[in-house]
């Protein structure tokens, strides 16, 4: 199941298998709704470059390259062949990356750092969306790796254990929530509303403390969607709602129900259901709809907009309106390029510009952005493009309505994310000509708004930090730390065959 064709997926390779353990991934990686782009030739000069480094200053150190690029200074390796072929976007210097001291010194001092990541996801145990050990499969055929018998494969890499493990104990995350993605088809939802609930409660009693939040994901439309709505906010108690407006977002040839946040017959009780429980919050999934999905899908494009948000925002103030990616059009099978075109042509990025517009043109302060996909995919092909969305996002909604979400396990340990915002900077003469302001220090006020303090707010967690410190999570990264674990810096998904 899922977007791409068998020959499609044919011509593919696994991430995992196929793409070199950078700390930062260069390659695009993509889930089996939607083809990587090929990698750039951007791309392949920062991995030249990182191989060299990591021979290099590795060597000076006694560790050989995969050991290396999983420490601190290999992270700060990466962002220095980074800014080498891009430009000078990341805050780093090489003295970083050669004196290992210096680079665990400044990991030390951040590690503590509140991160609240409300974009996560892994695939439920019988999940039919094997895409990925397929993918596998086929490589153990064709004889890429023979270690990979192609009776053996399975997509462990993106249950519940890995991505407890990537995201808590190989990143500096605090505490994540836990999402999903429906579909038409039930088997397809990556995890129902109880999974979410179920492993929520197994990490929180396990822990002690509140470490997980979940979504209960909201299908307009589908018969009985209101009353499942019912049943979750008495028996599930969701931190949050979830919704994808063009539907089924996994299998997009069958959707049968997009639906628009302004409907009023459809979706205004909805709310209203919502605000009388006591919730919120309302995340919707827009964007991730390039030119070349819409040519294959015409009749879902308006629904991947927001132009519905602005109206919505209006009529319900007192709800807060979460969008996932930020509504960022090209990722999902377009690229960073077109999004840079058409950002150095116009100052302006479909549909991202559009969200950040809606508070000024509607009178609305109740509208937020996650950064998900549009950081992930932009930050490892077109870091000025990132940099660009960061300044539209901050400038638009305001730094206090920004959001931290990477839409991991997807694309590996989250680690290198929560790295380049720390590090990313908007280039001076992009602040000059837009009049954006600077992002600032990874721990500043911009930054740390962004990474928790927007979420700790609209989840009304502040209270609950204290109890962070020596609980069971606490221990088990200690333990992990002390037994010697270290980042795998895998990606999990697709690229690109070169």
């Amino acid at each position: 199941m899922g977007f791409l064709t068998e020959d499609e997926v044919a011509a593919l390779r696994p991430a995992q298998e196929a793409m070199f353990r950078s700390p930062i991934p260069t390659q695009v990686v993509s889930s089996d709704e939607f083809a990587p782009v090929p990698q750039t030739a951007q791309q392949r000069q920062v991995e030249a470059r990182i191989k060299s480094m990591a021979d290099e200053l590795g060597g000076h150190q006694g560790l050989d390259r995969r050991r290396f690029l999983a420490t601190a200074a290999g992270m700060a390796a990466a962002f220095v062949a980074m800014n080498d072929v891009y430009g000078p976007v990341f805050g780093v210097n090489r003295a970083e990356a050669a004196e290992p001291d210096r680079a665990e010194a400044r990991s030390a001092a951040l590690r503590d750092q509140f991160i609240m990541d409300v974009h996560t996801h892994y695939l439920r145990e019988d999940t039919r969306l094997m895409g990925f050990v397929e993918m596998r499969k086929a490589v153990g055929r064709a004889g890429w790796n023979p270690a990979l018998n192609p009776q053996d494969q399975s997509i462990d890499s993106l249950m519940y254990a890995n991505w407890f493990k990537e995201v808590f104990l190989d990143s500096d995350t605090k505490v994540a929530l836990i999402s999903g993605a429906p579909s038409d088809e039930p088997a397809d939802w990556f995890l129902t509303n109880e999974m979410k609930f179920n492993a929520r409660r197994r990490i929180n009693e396990a822990a002690g403390t509140r470490r997980a939040m979940s979504h209960a994901i909201f299908t307009p439309g589908q018969p009985g969607w209101l009353e499942q709505v019912d049943r979750a906010i008495e028996e599930l108690k969701p931190d949050s709602f979830k919704g994808y407006t063009i539907g089924d977002n996994t299998n997009k040839n069958l959707a049968q129900y997009p639906w628009r946040l302004d409907d009023e017959t459809l979706l205004y009780p909805f709310y209203e259901r919502l605000l009388k429980a006591g919730h919120d919050i309302v995340c919707v999934h827009k964007g991730l709809f390039p030119p070349s999905i819409e040519a294959r899908f015409p009749h879902l494009r308006p629904y991947a907009t927001v132009d519905d948000l602005g109206r919505a925002a209006k009529d319900w103030p007192q709800m807060r309106f979460v969008v996932y990616h930020s509504a960022y059009r090209f990722a999902g099978g377009g690229t960073a390029e077109q999004g840079l075109e058409q950002f150095d042509r116009t100052g302006r990025v479909e549909w991202t510009s559009d969200l950040a517009e809606i508070p000024a043109k509607y009178g609305v302060s109740n509208v937020y952005g996650d950064l998900g996909q549009i950081f992930a995919q932009t930050t490892v092909v077109q870091p000025r493009l990132a940099a660009a969305l960061m300044g539209i996002l901050v400038k638009g909604l305001g730094a206090d309505h920004v959001v931290w979400g990477t839409d991991a396990v997807w694309t590996g340990s989250p680690q290198w994310q929560i790295e380049a915002l720390r590090r990313l900077e908007i280039p001076e003469d992009m602040q000059r000509r837009y009049g954006y302001a600077p992002l600032g220090a990874a721990d500043g006020p911009v930054k740390s708004a962004i990474f928790s303090e927007n979420s700790v707010k609209m989840y009304r967690y502040d209270t609950r930090r204290a109890a962070l410190d020596g609980d069971g999570v606490s221990r088990a990264k200690a333990q992990y730390a002390a037994a010697g674990g270290e980042r795998s810096n895998l990606a999990y998904g697709y690229v690109a065959a070169g």
